[in-house]
């Protein structure tokens, strides 16, 4: 379950640089709540669940969408690929916007080859708005340009 939220903050993360910061918040925010809610309750319970965290998640993500601006998101995208591409396993690299106040961190893990031949490795990925730390798990994959690229595995 916590593979398929950071899937869907990291992701939406780094592909709403034409959003606004808010509407991007918002986009993760109630994907993330949907996400899970949908962990809660059986029925006519889970889709209440569901509704419900998307509804209170994209109101924290707006909130905390609006607080990234786009040198955030810059150095945030450039620590992840650099991290993914460089780093050896378990070391953490870390990135901070001195104009906003904002930091974060990733934290590669293993990587491996999958059947279709592609190189993936898993991460771990916090970013502080605000003094609010909020932490993701997931995976990238390396494309034939040299970019990760965040997946859903």
């Amino acid at each position: 379950m916590k593979k398929k939220i950071a899937i869907a903050l990291t992701t939406t993360f780094l592909l709403t640089s034409c959003m606004s910061n808010q509407d991007g918040g918002v986009l993760v925010g109630g994907a993330t709540g949907a996400l899970l809610g949908s962990t809660m309750g059986k029925g006519s319970g889970r889709t209440a669940a569901i509704m419900g965290g998307a509804l209170l998640g994209a109101i924290v993500g707006g909130k905390i969408g609006s607080s990234m601006d786009e040198q955030d998101k810059r150095k945030m995208h450039h620590s992840t690929q650099e991290s993914l591409e460089s780093s050896r396993s378990g070391k953490t690299s870390s990135w901070r916007n001195p104009d906003s106040g904002h930091y974060g961190s990733v934290t590669p893990y293993r990587a491996y080859k999958t059947k279709k031949g592609e190189y993936c490795r898993e991460y771990s990925q916090t970013v502080t708005i605000g003094g609010k730390t909020q932490e993701a798990y997931g995976t990238a994959c390396r494309r034939p340009d040299g970019t990760w690229e965040m997946t859903n595995r």
